[in-house]
């Protein structure tokens, strides 16, 4: 696939089959449908004693929404990278027409912690994190799930598990199972607001 055809449109027809796409290293984006699926519960991510109380003494200022394209530009790498300048342009059309969230994680002023992806119906995919403090993405990956449970969302999908996302209370479910929980969040709607 060219990436030129990446479009708003394309990316939602995607996610709606349980794809997502994925820059490679030479820039061409390919499409990934993983047998197994890292979900979080939509009751919260697995907090810590250490994590709770970062949390309880509000070391992070958190935002929603106020830097999505910092945020994913933030979460470029220096290797092994799957956002390409292609994916932040598309990503940003879709913060534009409102289904592109992020979390942020401030401190004196500056993102030290961020995480971005989009929402369909009332399931929201994860798309990538980054954190230039200690326990900045984690505190903003907290703060987005319990505002998707506030929002009713019903699905936290966190596509690919690693034993970081495992730490926090990730599970998978089969292909089969995520798509027909996608099937149900898809003829629903959340409220973000």
């Amino acid at each position: 696939m060219d990436n030129h055809e990446l479009t708003p449109w394309l990316i939602r027809y995607a996610y709606e089959e349980g794809a997502f796409p994925m820059a490679m290293d030479d820039g061409e984006v390919e499409w990934f449908q993983p047998r197994r699926r890292a979900l979080f519960p939509i009751e919260g991510i697995h907090v810590s004693r250490s994590l709770r109380k970062v949390i309880d003494r509000n070391e992070f200022e958190i935002r929603f929404d106020t830097s999505f394209v910092k945020v994913m530009r933030t979460c470029l790498r220096p290797d092994g990278n799957w956002i390409s300048e292609e994916i932040i342009r598309v990503y940003t059309l879709i913060h534009h027409e409102g289904w592109g969230h992020c979390s942020e994680c401030w401190q004196d002023g500056e993102l030290v912690g961020g995480v971005y992806g989009i929402a369909l119906g009332s399931c929201f995919c994860a798309e990538s994190m980054f954190h230039r403090k200690t326990n900045a993405s984690k505190v903003a990956l907290w703060a987005l799930v319990e505002k998707c449970r506030e929002s009713g969302f019903t699905i936290f999908d966190a596509q690919i598990m690693n034993p970081h996302l495992k730490s926090l209370g990730a599970y998978e479910v089969s292909h089969r199972e995520y798509i027909a929980m996608l099937q149900k969040a898809l003829a629903t709607s959340a409220n973000w607001t």
